[in-house]
């Protein structure tokens, strides 16, 4: 059993308790206009030249391997489970002295549900705390078989009207909204986070839906993730178009009033996460 991943960021603190080691899978249903990591989104490994490092040779086979410059990269690999417990396990004693552990991120890490749960497994038998950041959109049977080894599960809320939702995401909120509820009535730990993005999801009613239905829920925490460029640069050299790159990350003022939004319906909303 293999998985796509493309990436396996170490000495990670924004993502779960602790020091932590983040394993990102690629491929993902959704089609979020902000994704900060538009090399996720595929389903299939992507060889891309970064035009910063060409140095224009005469001939270009477009192999890694042969170019001088290192301006050919391929994002996603294949790893079996043993290559990533390889990987992970080199951080053990900063998850042991920190309190971290292992999550895995996307892409969204339903789309490889069977070998994501079975990694999951092997990450608890060796001890290792776990976590998912997840969008909720995918299987439900692939969710519980992971919910099985999750100790936290973050979990995306964006967009709550169905339509719209369909719309700019190709999300399905009911299924986002059911798969919440079963990870939630089964006792996990879950942390529900909005990220703040300017133009789509920050207004009022969008907030409000969010804030009633974790309400419903019992829940106690909400995490508020405030847009950012970061990932700006990644389009140029996958050369995709970036419909948010004139938008500006919401103002210390509007994520305040996001967060007295959130506070006034009795959460502990935390600004940029864990």
């Amino acid at each position: 059993m293999k998985a796509l991943i493309f990436n396996i960021q170490r000495y990670c603190i924004h993502d779960g308790e602790g020091i932590r080691t983040v394993v990102f899978f690629k491929g993902c249903p959704l089609h979020c206009p902000w994704c900060s990591n538009p090399e996720s989104q595929s389903y299939k490994p992507e060889k891309v030249r970064v035009n910063s490092r060409c140095i224009h040779c005469s001939f270009c086979s477009m192999d890694p391997d042969e170019c001088p410059s290192g301006a050919i990269e391929i994002f996603g690999k294949y790893y079996t489970i043993e290559d990533i417990i390889k990987e992970v396990m080199k951080d053990s004693i900063f998850y042991n002295t920190s309190g971290g552990g292992v999550t895995l991120s996307g892409g969204e890490v339903l789309s490889q549900a069977p070998f994501a749960a079975e990694l999951l497994r092997e990450l608890k038998r060796l001890g290792i705390d776990t976590a998912i950041e997840t969008s909720g959109q995918g299987s439900t049977e692939g969710l519980k078989a992971m919910a099985e080894n999750l100790d936290t599960i973050l979990f995306d809320l964006k967009i709550m009207d169905a339509d719209r939702a369909a719309a700019v995401l190709g999300a399905d909120v009911r299924l986002i909204e059911s798969n919440l509820r079963m990870l939630v009535e089964s006792g996990k730990h879950v942390i529900p986070r909005i990220p703040l993005i300017p133009g789509y999801n920050m207004d009022e009613e969008n907030l409000k839906a969010i804030a009633r239905l974790v309400k419903e829920l019992g829940l106690k925490e909400i995490h508020l993730l405030p847009f950012h460029q970061y990932g700006k640069g990644k389009y140029e050299f996958l050369n995709r178009k970036y419909q948010l790159k004139d938008v500006k990350p919401p103002s210390e003022g509007e994520v305040e009033r996001v967060r007295n939004l959130m506070e006034g319906y009795g959460f502990k909303a935390v600004v940029g996460g864990l």
